[in-house]
């Protein structure tokens, strides 16, 4: 559901946009991340390694994912969040969010 309404490449753009692109191959990529920040809003109630396991059960059939993955650790997802830091989701927002809304739709103003 997330690469739908998020595709990788827009995504991508976003990222580089921001210039948070990762410099070395890591565990956690930035484009995994703002996925992962996405999957907290699905999965509010859930720790950081749970959203992580959640995220990537979805994510293993996505074009583009390599071998398997293992759940990095909290501390691994804080440090990745840090690297990535606002800028990227904020970026990706401006880019997709829409009024859904039309004239006919009722209590829309």
């Amino acid at each position: 559901m997330l690469t739908r309404a998020f595709p990788p490449e827009l995504v991508d753009e976003a990222i580089a946009e921001c210039g948070r692109e990762e410099q070395r191959r890591r565990l956690l990529p930035a484009r995994v991340v703002v996925y992962f920040v996405l999957a907290m809003c699905l999965f509010a109630g859930q720790g950081y390694e749970e959203v992580a396991r959640l995220l990537t059960c979805g994510l293993e059939g996505e074009r583009g994912w390599e071998g398997t993955w293992r759940v990095p650790t909290t501390a691994a997802i804080g440090r990745a969040r840090l690297r990535l830091g606002p800028e990227p989701v904020k970026a990706l927002f401006t880019r997709v969010c829409r009024p859904v809304a039309t004239q006919e739709t009722v209590g829309a103003w």
